[in-house]
């Protein structure tokens, strides 16, 4: 098994334990909307001339297969 190195996890957990719980919950909400520009973005690059309609249409299609279905 190969395991990637990463030289900053500690610190990452160390600044994480010493956030409120708001502040973590705000930062899972940042990352959240920070992943679905990301993503919308790329969608963006890959389907440049679509209009805005059938933009959002596949968007809104690529969202709700990544969508889980548990809950």
């Amino acid at each position: 098994m190969n395991i990637k190195e990463r030289p900053n996890h500690k610190i990452y957990l160390q600044v994480l334990r010493r956030m409120t719980p708001a502040q973590r919950l705000l930062k899972a909400f940042e990352l959240s909307e920070f992943a679905k520009q990301l993503f919308t973005y790329g969608l963006h690059r890959r389907f440049p001339d679509l209009s805005d309609k059938e933009f959002k249409k596949i968007l809104l299609e690529r969202l709700d297969k990544c969508h889980n279905r548990n809950y």
